[in-house]
């Protein structure tokens, strides 16, 4: 694992405990050329406001911690 997805996993689990409080869960997919692509896991998978769950929650804390970060995108 590299530098960059190490401080990944670390915004990840910051989140981890509000998104299992509802079900949910995230995985990290990949990350290359400074995107990240993850994976809603359970009830995130299908909640109807997964989009903002994404942006406004994991895009948001990941760039705050890994400022290089461009886009954060999730995979089904």
């Amino acid at each position: 694992m590299t530098e960059s997805e190490t401080i990944i996993e670390e915004a990840l689990e910051t989140m981890r405990p509000f998104l299992k409080k509802d079900g949910g869960d995230v995985e990290l997919v990949s990350y290359e050329n400074r995107v990240v692509t993850l994976k809603l896991l359970g009830a995130c998978s299908t909640c109807s406001i997964s989009h903002f769950t994404m942006k406004a929650g994991l895009e948001e804390t990941i760039k705050n911690m890994l400022p290089e970060v461009l886009e954060v995108l999730a995979v089904e």
